[in-house]
């Protein structure tokens, strides 16, 4: 089979090369050339452990190509994979769907026979319709199905999840549709992967609804944190008799400064805002929205309550900048928050991240990047973990004591043992616990 992925970004990029070792014939389609020409040099515009190497072995077999041509993308293709970037709308908070649009509107013309248009992006209930009805203005009469196909993957273990997925979801009303997309997804059936049939409304709806009950659950182990430090309780205790309960799960439960990242922020208000155009307001995901909003000006200001009474001048060793480790996006990261709310109270802040790249640009100028981890911590009156980058766990309280000025740490991951952190000297506090 041969596919076209339209959109070389996190989702197109990494499901063309999942789907490419799975043996179909892919080429990747982006607006960009300079992408374009640094994925065919072997450049990744995004870091995902291992990506590079997949990406790699399949252009080297000749299964995963790469172009800024439409029409050379869609031609002779059983399938093309809508993976655009679809933001929050400026001004009401929607999903911008008109690079989806866009896109189905140029694949239909360039179609050159039967042809299987499927969304990956996520989006709204109702685009898949919308779809459907620009192919039918755009090219009435022609052989082209509509299906959507939302994707499930982690940033950080998105070819894991690819490869090894829960489920996969196909919502399609067109058995050649249908029966395209599982054959597509035929070698999973090996790991016995369930694969869901049903109409496009619902696998619209999956894909949003599971992200905003995740983000619901981060925020409400958030707000039991914060009532553990009132009490006395530790939250670590609390999530795990909590997640040992089948019907609750212990996934998604770790306390921290908030969620970010490219789909739990931008959907759950774009799942809001579509409830409430359709007349039932979801309140608990409003809450979750709010709620996540507020927890980083808090960690912000436990950041400046911790530094004394005059935070001016004080200087502050920043661990972990991107949204959560193993991953280079900083869409919505807490630290977009918290970092400048610290400069504007005079507070010097140098930051270590292992994949700085995107962070350079999307933090203040003042924000001072260092190499290491014990560099960011040299001379600082306190260190603050954001993201749960693996080596910050291996930093020896000796070392990082020797390093800085103060004794101030503020773990807002929880990376650290309180008790090794206290005997080293430092005065330390986290997340929920006493």
């Amino acid at each position: 089979m041969r596919i076209a992925m339209i959109g070389a970004g996190y989702v197109g990029l990494v499901s063309g090369a999942c789907f490419a070792e799975f043996g179909v014939d892919v080429t990747v389609m982006d607006v960009d050339p300079d992408k374009i020409a640094g994925l065919r040099a072997g450049r990744m515009p995004i870091y995902e452990p291992g990506l590079d190497k997949l990406v790699a072995e399949n252009v080297k077999n000749g299964r995963l190509t790469f172009t800024a041509d439409m029409d050379a993308a869609v031609k002779g293709a059983d399938a093309v994979f809508l993976a655009v970037g679809t933001p929050t709308r400026r001004g009401d908070g929607h999903a911008d769907l008109t690079y989806v649009y866009a896109a189905a509107e140029q694949v239909a013309r360039a179609a050159d026979g039967p042809l299987v248009i499927v969304t990956k992006s996520t989006v709204p209930v109702g685009t898949g319709r919308e779809v459907q009805a620009i192919v039918r203005r755009v090219r009435p009469g022609a052989q082209i199905a509509v299906a959507s196909n939302p994707e499930f993957l982690r940033e950080g273990s998105a070819i894991g999840d690819f490869m090894r997925p829960d489920r996969v979801v196909i919502g399609a009303d067109d058995d050649r549709a249908l029966a395209v997309l599982k054959q597509l997804y035929r070698p999973l059936y090996l790991i016995e992967t369930p694969v869901l049939a049903v109409s496009i409304e619902s696998a619209e709806l999956i894909k949003y609804a599971a992200n905003a009950f995740l983000a619901t659950k981060i925020t409400f182990i958030n707000e039991i944190a914060d009532l553990c430090e009132r009490v006395g309780a530790d939250v670590h205790d609390v999530a795990r008799g909590m997640g040992l309960d089948g019907r609750i799960g212990r996934k998604f439960l770790h306390p921290g400064p908030g969620y970010g990242g490219s789909c739990f922020p931008k959907d759950t208000l774009a799942l809001a805002r579509t409830a409430q155009d359709a007349g039932v307001p979801i309140r608990l995901v409003e809450a979750t929205i709010a709620v996540n909003e507020a927890r980083k000006a808090q960690m912000a200001d436990r950041i400046l309550a911790a530094l004394g009474a005059s935070p001016a001048g004080k200087r502050v060793g920043v661990l972990g900048v991107t949204f959560k480790p193993e991953t280079d996006d900083m869409r919505d990261a807490p630290s977009l928050v918290i970092l400048p709310r610290l400069i504007a109270a005079g507070v010097e802040v140098r930051a270590f991240d292992p994949q700085p790249g995107h962070a350079r640009q999307a933090l203040p100028a003042a924000v001072g990047f260092t190499a290491t981890a014990l560099e960011a911590a040299h001379g600082a009156d306190a260190v603050v973990v954001l993201t749960e980058w693996n080596e910050f766990r291996a930093l020896a309280p000796a070392r990082l004591k020797s390093a800085m000025k103060g004794d101030v740490i503020l773990d807002l991951r929880n990376v650290w043992d309180p008790a090794a952190m206290r005997a080293a000297g430092f005065a330390y506090s986290s997340i929920g616990r006493p």
